[in-house]
């Protein structure tokens, strides 16, 4: 009869802790692409996972650096991940190119793009650019954002000799290689200059003609995505951004905590400066912007016409 008892007992053992893993196990997998290497701006993705706020909507997140950062969006349109980070402006132009993406949610809501000068150099205003070099990266909407800040000023880019330089921005200005920058981030180049020991300026897009726009942005294939899955993705999210703003000391902290290459003064700095810009409302799509950097690019010539919001960005129900 103890026999049975033991039975039972150890039985009963096995299955109570069945019953509390089984819920771990049988989290849905979720496959995250990011735009670059795990930096500030991917805060709170990464604090979702740490918080474990990803297990408590069931998910198990698989967050990826991309070897090249122009994969991301063609690997969520392909079917090969779920979701990636992307950039609204490049959205526009990819689903003008035909790729089935579209925006199901944002992750850093104002640009961070900026065009990038030395504090003792030459230019003093946008006018000042006149006969200088302009450093550049990616060709296409870095070009339309410079001809239009350029605009306001009697300026056009035949007025500037653009010279691509390869991702180094920061390098080529240091040096005066150029005399500016398109496509520096506000939060790191300007910082990364500062910690060098040199002083920079910014000026911005969204304040000398270009519409406002989303600069980080979750994008999927429509055609295959899973709904319910990046609704509760963006829940979890939601609730990270909520902690790091109430706690943006110790969420720093934990972030920093998982990798030694995030310990240092550039990325402190840059996640003090992005904080402020993330979305506090992931999901919440503004149709308008969408609209409105549309019709930007067919004033620009980047694109032949406007396409409707819908063909580019959808609000995912929260569960």
């Amino acid at each position: 009869m103890s026999k049975i008892f033991g039975y039972i007992n150890a039985l009963a053992i096995a299955l109570a802790v069945f019953l509390q893993v089984a819920p771990a196990s049988a989290a849905d997998k979720l496959t995250l692409v990011l735009d670059w290497f795990v930096n500030p701006d991917h805060g709170p993705i990464i604090l979702a996972e740490e918080l474990g706020y990803f297990a408590a909507e069931g998910l198990a997140v698989e967050v990826i650096a991309p070897a090249d950062p122009s994969d991301p969006p063609k690997m969520a349109a392909a079917g090969r991940a779920d979701l990636a980070v992307s950039y609204q402006p490049q959205l526009h132009l990819q689903v003008h190119e035909g790729l089935p993406l579209k925006r199901v949610g944002t992750l850093v809501a104002t640009p961070l793009n900026c065009l990038l000068v030395l504090r003792d150099g030459p230019v003093e205003t946008l006018a000042d650019l006149k006969g200088r070099r302009v450093g550049f990266s990616v060709a296409g909407v870095e070009e339309a954002l410079l001809a239009t800040m350029l605009k306001r000023h009697g300026l056009s880019l035949d007025d500037v000799e653009m010279v691509n330089v390869n991702w180094s921005l920061s390098p080529a200005l240091m040096s005066r290689q150029v005399d500016a920058v398109i496509g520096a981030f506000r939060n790191f180049e300007l910082n990364q200059l500062e910690i060098e020991g040199v002083a920079g300026r910014c000026f911005y897009p969204e304040e000398e003609g270009v519409p406002a726009y989303d600069e980080l942005i979750y994008v999927a294939n429509p055609e295959t995505m899973d709904e319910d899955k990046i609704a509760r993705f963006l829940a979890a999210t939601e609730r990270a951004i909520v902690y790091m703003v109430n706690h943006p000391e110790a969420s720093w902290e934990i972030f920093a905590g998982t990798a030694a290459e995030l310990q240092d003064e550039l990325n402190k700095r840059a996640w003090q400066d992005t904080l402020p810009r993330f979305a506090l409302r992931p999901a919440a799509l503004d149709a308008g912007r969408y609209a409105r950097f549309e019709a930007f690019l067919v004033e620009a010539g980047l694109v032949d016409e406007a396409r409707p919001v819908e063909d580019l960005a959808l609000e995912v129900a929260q569960p």
